[in-house]
């Protein structure tokens, strides 16, 4: 994670609020979202297409996007890998059903969790909250596995000394299985510690964030090292 990036995250956590970028081009949903963020204590920039999102992000860093992902021109899918190019700021995507592979695409695209229309504000507001809380949490201890180094305390993660870029919930899903190196973890196990989503979860959150972590920290992310599929149980770090 970026120091830019956690330092914008702290102020979040500390405050209670958040600046929330949302991308919804119904003016609908999007004024009704917008009052009752703001109700809730957000400051919120709301904005109609993705190329109107992304250039409001590049103008003012938020703490949390929160984007749709059926969007005129630009669609979500390029909006989401876009920003996740440019950083590691939180996104929370909006999809209208959630049995099928829109939130399978967009979660590849690098969100980082999703909430299906028609939104009910507290379940976005809890999203919210949880995604700031547990990319805001850290532990003061520096730890070498094999070519990585995680560094707790600084929220940093480097493979052969080279830091590598993670999206708030990959950071927080590796932190998670790294705090307990050869413990199985099963998926609801991790729904409940990473996302905080408890009975309500879906387990293709975990499957593709660690595809994506994989990508990021391993030489052959198709013969794991650090992140291991134990079949019909879950995944567990290690051992290296």
């Amino acid at each position: 994670m970026r120091l830019a990036d956690r330092r914008v995250t702290e102020r979040a956590v500390i405050r209670g609020g958040s600046r929330v970028l949302l991308i919804e081009d119904d003016p609908a949903v999007r004024e009704g979202l917008d009052l009752a963020l703001t109700r809730h204590g957000h400051r919120v920039s709301a904005v109609e297409s993705g190329e109107q999102g992304l250039d409001r992000l590049r103008a003012n860093l938020p703490d949390v996007v929160v984007l749709d992902l059926m969007l005129p021109g630009m669609d979500g899918f390029e909006v989401c890998r876009r920003i996740r190019a440019a950083g590691e700021v939180p996104i929370i995507m909006l999809t209208a059903r959630s049995d099928d592979m829109d939130v399978v695409a967009g979660l590849e695209a690098g969100a980082d969790d999703y909430v299906v229309k028609p939104v009910q504000p507290r379940v976005l507001e809890a999203r919210i909250r949880a995604v700031l809380r547990r990319i805001g949490r850290d532990q003061a201890e520096l730890e070498r596995y094999g070519d990585l180094t995680i560094d707790r305390a600084g929220l940093v993660v480097s493979h052969r000394g080279v830091p590598v870029s993670l999206a708030p919930t990959e950071l927080r899903l590796l932190l998670e299985l790294s705090g307990t190196p050869g413990r199985v973890h099963s998926r609801q196990q991790l729904l409940e510690s990473v996302w905080e989503h408890g009975y309500f979860g879906d387990s293709r959150l975990v499957d593709a964030c660690v595809q994506r972590l994989r990508a990021k920290i391993e030489d052959n992310s198709a013969a794991p090292v650090y992140v291991q599929t134990v079949r019909g149980f879950g995944y567990r770090f290690g051992p290296v």
